[in-house]
């Protein structure tokens, strides 16, 4: 018995210790704490972080940030809506949409530079980024090409004209066409790599005197592979095209081999020539040793680059390799522009 009383004496006595004290007592603590510093408050300074020179990492993304809102609007997350105009089946595996913005002003007005992308979403689903492979030139729609890959592209394959989808765009920089005046351009595509390829040769055909000889080098694993096939007959005639298959195929009336291989049999001069490839890490693995062998300078080469893009506007980090951001920086560069970044792609 004497065990039990003390127990809940015990509990009276941490019951009444653990009371509030009364509102006048809140008070006048509260007054004196705000009178008297906590010691390390009074012996240690407070470090002005605001007086300190921006780090190199932070300064791309505050840029990124102003740029987004300048191209984007206020809100650089918030995409326009637009709705797929038309739907094209290029391949079993890539799907190109035509779209155009909901917004007539913005339509209008929507502009971009050859290179750029935007984040395409599917409400509910969610957004990744795409090459725009329309020309400068096309003002009546915005157009895009998908390979299905995962979940998200799977939704966008299964998009139909009419469907509604959300567009942040235009984003990243473009190629260096301006510096290319008067140079030739040898082209490199390789699959679903010819989207980035398709918007800035068609930009160079549009203004096709201010530059020299324009070619094409297009290589699939088969004719089924190949996108744009109602296109190719158009490129065979304006330019110096060559289209290659990885394999015979009945009725195939070009070249057979890889384009690594097929490139050095074609072997462009670099004097005055700028090689611009895209395709599967791969074949622009074995397409830039042959291009090296081919003495083509680092300076001379460029390619896209998309590496886990997520926001788009070199906010979020995802993609940054060192202290550049492949969504603002890129994603086009020059080869000698990647031998500078850190060994991290």
């Amino acid at each position: 018995m004497s065990s039990a009383k003390n127990t809940t004496a015990t509990k009276k006595k941490d019951a009444s210790e653990s009371k509030l004290p009364a509102k006048s007592e809140s008070k006048a603590l509260a007054k004196r704490e705000s009178k008297t510093p906590a010691k390390s408050e009074v012996r240690l300074p407070v470090k002005k972080e605001t007086q300190l020179p921006a780090t190199q990492a932070e300064a791309p993304a505050r840029a990124a940030g102003a740029f987004a809102e300048a191209a984007l609007g206020s809100n650089p997350y918030l995409p326009e809506v637009a709705t797929v105009a038309e739907r094209i089946q290029e391949t079993p595996l890539i799907v190109t949409l035509r779209l155009v913005l909901d917004d007539p002003a913005k339509m209008k007005n929507f502009s971009f530079k050859p290179g750029q992308v935007g984040q395409l979403s599917v409400f509910g689903v969610g957004e990744a980024t795409f090459v725009i492979n329309s020309p400068p030139s096309q003002k009546d729609y915005v157009q895009m090409s998908v390979m299905k890959a995962g979940e998200l592209t799977g939704a966008i394959h299964k998009l139909a004209a009419g469907d509604k989808v959300g567009l942040r765009a235009p984003l990243g920089n473009s190629f260096p066409y301006e510096q290319w005046k008067g140079k030739d351009v040898f082209f490199i595509g390789g699959g679903i790599g010819m989207a980035p390829i398709r918007t800035i040769m068609l930009h160079l055909l549009d203004n096709r005197k201010e530059y020299g000889k324009i070619s094409l080098l297009y290589g699939a694993r088969s004719p089924k592979d190949m996108a744009y096939s109602y296109e190719l007959d158009g490129w065979l005639n304006e330019l110096d095209a060559t289209l290659t298959i990885d394999a015979p195929f009945e009725g195939w009336q070009h070249r057979v081999g890889l384009i690594p291989n097929v490139l050095l049999e074609l072997a462009p001069k670099p004097d005055k020539c700028v090689a611009v490839l895209c395709g599967p890490p791969i074949m622009i693995k074995f397409t830039l040793q042959a291009l090296q062998k081919l003495a083509f300078p680092d300076e001379q080469i460029y390619t896209t680059l998309e590496k886990r893009m997520k926001c788009g506007i070199g906010i979020c980090g995802r993609c940054n390799i060192g202290h550049t951001y492949v969504c603002v920086d890129g994603p086009v560069f020059s080869l000698a522009g990647l031998k500078e970044l850190p060994d991290e792609i």
